[in-house]
């Protein structure tokens, strides 16, 4: 089986929140339906493990939102590839209407996306 590709975390927010991200400083997330898009050129099945992780270092921008009791990892959809996609399905959300809530948030790595955490409303993802 295939080991890299990109994944997408469907998060469910329960109520408004506010939290602070490394160095981003306070963020916040208004309640409801959000997606991360991620990817992990190695090891994929170890990152996903990882982020349904409750205790574990602070690493990624990520990491600080799934760690607050208010936010429900509701489903993990992957996308097996060699190729690195994650903005392909982030940008497709994006298309779709999705909302960037916090600038910069997953994305400080990437020169094609404003931010890889987007607030998704009711769409259904593939």
């Amino acid at each position: 089986m295939m080991d890299s590709g990109c994944y997408q975390l469907r998060l469910n927010i329960t109520r408004n929140i506010s939290l602070i991200v490394g160095a981003m400083g306070v963020c916040n997330f208004k309640k409801g339906e959000y997606c991360y898009t991620g990817s992990a050129m190695k090891n994929l099945q170890s990152r996903i493990e990882r982020h349904k992780r409750k205790d574990k270092k602070m690493h990624w921008h990520i990491d600080y939102l799934l760690a607050h009791s208010s936010v429900q990892l509701v489903e993990v959809i992957i996308h097996p590839s060699e190729k690195k996609e994650e903005c392909d399905y982030n940008q497709s959300l994006i298309n779709k209407g999705a909302e960037i809530p916090v600038l910069g948030f997953g994305s400080s790595d990437c020169r094609l996306c404003s931010a890889h955490l987007l607030k998704t409303n009711k769409f259904i993802l593939p």
